[in-house]
């Protein structure tokens, strides 16, 4: 995702009350090394969180399809990378059902056919954790929403 200008940051946060403002700045000393790229969010984003989530999963897109073919090593270094963004980008959301489809989509990414990944030991049990992490995510979501992710989930192991 791409960082707003300092400049249409300052007319956003000139445009907030007080009180919006301080617990905004709260939450952003939190984080150092992304400070824009959160406060960009929380300005602008936030309010449509699907559309986030989508713009996120159209990045990972072309990140898939920009993975090194033939050097499994490179290959493996893009994918961790990948995961470095989802982390990034849920830390911004703060919500775990974001996180969920995130991780869902780049295990269905990774379960496409034709691509080879299951021959390589690291990217099994780097998929295989993110199985993990997503069984355990999906516990901490909202009950009606549990039986879709599980769904979900069922689907991108049966690929």
């Amino acid at each position: 995702m791409k960082a707003y200008s300092s400049n249409d940051i300052k007319q956003e946060l000139a445009s907030l009350p007080p009180k919006k403002l301080i617990e905004l700045c709260l939450r952003l000393v939190r984080f150092k090394k992304e400070n824009k790229e959160l406060l960009s969010f929380l300005l602008f984003n936030s309010h449509d969180e699907p559309a986030y989530v989508s713009a996120i999963k159209e990045e990972m897109d072309d990140e898939f399809a920009e993975l090194p073919k033939p050097n499994w090593f490179h290959t493996k270094k893009a994918l961790r990378k990948i995961l470095r963004s989802i982390s990034k980008y849920s830390k911004y959301t703060n919500n775990k059902e974001s996180e969920v489809e995130m991780r869902l989509h780049f295990c269905r990414h990774l379960n496409k056919p034709g691509k080879g990944y299951k021959k390589v030991t690291a990217i099994v049990a780097m998929y295989a954790q993110q199985l993990k992490k997503i069984d355990t995510l999906i516990n901490l979501v909202h009950e009606d929403l549990q039986y879709d992710y599980r769904k979900e989930l069922e689907d991108v192991k049966a690929m």
